[in-house]
């Protein structure tokens, strides 16, 4: 394979290649053990954390989107994940305060290891890729825009999450597929 695509999962791999296992496998742990999941991201990082809620549905969780009219409230050992690539969203931090206050756990998925956000989240997954925030300058893509290097790397970090919940909780491909809807 050669050009445009090369290059685009060329950077999407470098990405992916710098993330901590440790910090993704807390992650995993702490989708496991919650009682119900909210997910939330703006952009086309929602769009990657939509999916990842479809996913964590097919593996037999309670889960929701924020914002969806089927989001149940969050509370004591619930889990807010989040996703604020350029370290700091204004409706990120106002989700995570949410949460926060009703008791719920939080964990940001972010590209800034050091963001404003990180410190108010229980726990940090760095995906660390360009985003609209560092899109200008020789280290930015040759092909891919504004965040689509972190936005492509969110898809492969919650297949991950999926994956290793898969073996955490014991759950089969089959099940997951007995839970997909019927309605198409």
């Amino acid at each position: 394979m050669s050009g445009f695509f090369a290059t685009a999962l060329d950077e999407v791999g470098a990405a992916l290649s710098d993330i901590d296992a440790a910090a993704l496998e807390k992650a995993s742990e702490m989708i496991a053990e919650a009682g119900t999941v909210g997910l939330y991201g703006c952009g086309r990082e929602g769009l990657q954390m939509r999916g990842l809620a479809m996913r964590l549905h097919h593996l037999g969780l309670s889960v929701g989107y924020v914002g969806e009219m089927t989001m149940p409230p969050l509370g004591d050992g619930d889990l807010l994940i989040v996703s604020a690539g350029p370290g700091d969203l204004a409706s990120v931090d106002a989700m995570m305060a949410v949460a926060a206050k009703a008791g719920a756990t939080t964990l940001l998925l972010t590209a800034v290891a050091g963001a404003p956000a990180a410190e108010k989240a229980d726990h940090v997954l760095v995906v660390p890729a360009q985003t609209m925030a560092s899109d200008t300058g020789a280290e930015s893509s040759r092909v891919l825009p504004m965040g689509s290097v972190y936005e492509a790397a969110l898809f492969f970090v919650g297949e991950r999450l999926v994956a290793l919940l898969t073996d955490r909780l014991g759950i089969t491909f089959e099940a997951m597929r007995a839970r997909h809807t019927n309605m198409e």
